[in-house]
């Protein structure tokens, strides 16, 4: 019996790996889906959103959390805007969560498979990474 569960995939990688890039080609990309976007920004303004919603002319469907890394202080706040996303009427294809360059993707993903409510919904189907090339080993030093 095929998987009815919301397919959630988490963006991550360090500040510049082309993580926002990703995700506008994943939103202009013609594939006829709807796909939920969650953002995690870190400071009182979020870049990310603005070039989102600035590119495309819309907020529906973009959701972001300014208070911090996802992992760590908004875990709440993560499964309320699911929640939120799975009582809308309409079905959503996927649901793609870009997280802040400094977070750890592991706590966002353990939401998958510790809070019943969003495991009933949706399923965690990929954690992405992005590496910058060109400055890996610079970061891997920083390690």
């Amino acid at each position: 019996m095929p998987d009815t569960r919301v397919p959630v995939t988490v963006l991550t990688g360090y500040l510049g790996s082309g993580k926002t890039t990703l995700l506008n080609h994943i939103l202009t990309a013609n594939h006829g889906k709807r796909i939920a976007v969650i953002e995690n920004e870190f400071g009182d303004v979020g870049v990310d959103d603005a070039l989102v919603q600035q590119r495309y002319e819309t907020s529906e469907d973009i959701f972001e959390m300014n208070n911090g890394c996802i992992c760590c202080t908004v875990r709440g706040d993560l499964i309320r805007i699911l929640s939120k996303l799975f009582k809308r009427r309409d079905r959503l294809d996927a649901v793609v969560i870009e997280t802040t360059g400094l977070a750890d993707p592991g706590p966002v993903a353990q939401t998958f498979f510790m809070d019943e409510s969003i495991k009933e919904h949706a399923r965690l189907d990929a954690i992405v990474t992005l590496v910058d090339a060109k400055h890996i080993e610079q970061h891997l030093d920083e390690e």
